[in-house]
């Protein structure tokens, strides 16, 4: 192997080693990232941290019995993975619609969807793994909003999934 082409090995792995796979510990995670009231997020990756330019992810809870306040992430598309607990979601321009997720669950909010989460256990805290469609922590608290009394649930209804009632 010619000197030259070591030394190009040598710069890339050197590289990898560097700038390759990164692993975020759980008790390592950032709270300095946007909040809401009523939950608690902390970011593992965003682009501070890693250098992420496409993606933001970490951790929300919430307490038991308790509701964050009402908010969008703008132009971001969200996904969030329920851990532990129970999740009741709250969207539209005056909450009008519920759903929850459980262990296991997937929730997507789309871009600009006022939302509000909840915490359906009276004594289990909510535990959700969330990620983002952008690197930067968007969010845009809502104050002015009149949620309806008793909102409409909303059940997943596509050719392949049929409504449960």
């Amino acid at each position: 192997m010619k000197d030259e082409d070591q030394n190009n090995s040598y710069h890339q792995h050197d590289h990898w080693k560097h700038h390759g796979v990164q692993v975020i510990k759980g008790d390592r995670l950032d709270p300095n990232t946007a909040q809401t009231p009523g939950m608690f997020r902390q970011a593992a990756i965003n682009h501070a941290r890693v250098g992420a330019q496409k993606i933001w992810a970490g951790t929300v809870s919430i307490q038991p019995n308790a509701k964050t306040g009402v908010h969008h992430h703008g132009e971001l598309e969200s996904v969030i993975y329920v851990v532990r607990g129970k999740a009741r979601m709250r969207w539209g321009e005056r909450l009008e619609f519920v759903a929850e997720a459980n262990p296991g669950d997937f929730i997507y909010v789309p871009p600009f969807v006022p939302h509000q989460e909840i915490n359906a256990s009276p004594d289990e805290p909510l535990e959700c793994v969330l990620v983002r469609s952008d690197n930067e922590a968007v969010v845009v608290n809502i104050t002015d909003v009149d949620p309806v009394e008793r909102p409409e649930e909303v059940y997943w209804v596509d050719p392949i999934h049929k409504h449960p009632g």
